[in-house]
């Protein structure tokens, strides 16, 4: 399993996959041949199709974990075993199509004013400002900010894509004043408490919003993803038009973006009845 374990990850390095995704695609395959006692190259569709049932059944865990599990085995056996055929017929669970979290704006505020440090208040006014994820304001460096065009360059995209988020003169004074107090090693506008040489760390940064998020007294789960669909949202109710804001997002296509349509209270609210148009008594 050792030799196996390097020529996939090898496999993974050369096809461009992030440290983080190459971590959880081995474990995956850790756990598929723990469950069984063999080496994946000395099994097919049957184990493959015998562990996909067990975690849909009985592993605990949702589509989307689901999916990173299938999407390993995929991997392993069409581009690292040869074996096509092990994985021919599996097909990606979808997730419930549930409505993503969206702060109003009252509760945003009341989110930035429960952070009491400069760094973590800037860094989630950024990323709401923005619409960044949190991995993406996390490597941002100071060159990045260019204040003369007035945009923000996004060099760690998802899916190592690059793009440009507007910089508005409000967060461009804001931005300066952080640094003016704060100093932040060079590279990075956000660096790390821990190592000065890194930048902030993701984890670090849900654990700060989630204790703002209490201190706030918000009554719905926060995450950093949250400011991203409040984002969008927000941006929406204003009137910006959907491309635009897939480009802004970073989205490969529309479909993603389109449901902030299904969650714009204000729009909704907007819309004209058909009984308006009646003659009712």
């Amino acid at each position: 399993m050792g030799q196996l374990r390097d020529t996939m990850m090898h496999d993974l390095e050369l096809t461009g996959y992030v440290a983080h995704t190459r971590l959880l695609y081995l474990n995956s395959i850790r756990d598929f041949a723990k469950f069984f006692r063999r080496s994946p190259s000395e099994m097919g569709a049957g184990e493959v199709r015998a562990w996909v049932g067990h975690l849909t059944k009985e592993g605990g865990i949702g589509p989307q974990r689901i999916r990173q599990h299938m999407a390993a085995l995929k991997f392993l056996y069409t581009k690292t075993l040869f074996k096509p055929e092990a994985v021919s017929f599996l097909s990606w669970p979808s997730d419930p199509q549930t409505l993503p979290v969206v702060l109003a704006a009252d509760e945003v505020q009341r989110l930035l004013d429960a952070l009491v440090k400069p760094k973590y208040r800037v860094f989630f006014t950024t990323l709401y400002v923005t619409g960044l994820r949190v991995s993406e304001a996390c490597q941002l460096e100071t060159r990045d900010i260019d204040a003369a065009r007035g945009v923000i360059h996004v060099r760690h995209g998802k899916g190592k894509k690059e793009r440009f988020v507007m910089l508005s003169p409000r967060l461009l004074a804001i931005l300066r004043a952080y640094w003016v107090l704060e100093r932040p090693p060079a590279p990075w506008l956000f660096a790390s408490a821990a190592k000065s040489d890194r930048h902030l760390n993701p984890d670090t940064a849900r654990r700060a919003i989630r204790l703002a998020a209490i201190q706030a007294r918000l009554d719905k789960k926060v995450t950093p993803h949250v400011l991203r669909h409040s984002f969008a949202t927000h941006l929406l109710e204003s009137g910006t038009q959907l491309r635009v804001i897939q480009v802004l997002l970073g989205h490969n296509t529309i479909k993603t973006t389109t449901r902030y349509a299904r969650v714009s209270t204000e729009l909704i609210a907007k819309t004209k009845s058909p009984i308006d148009s009646l003659k009712t008594g």
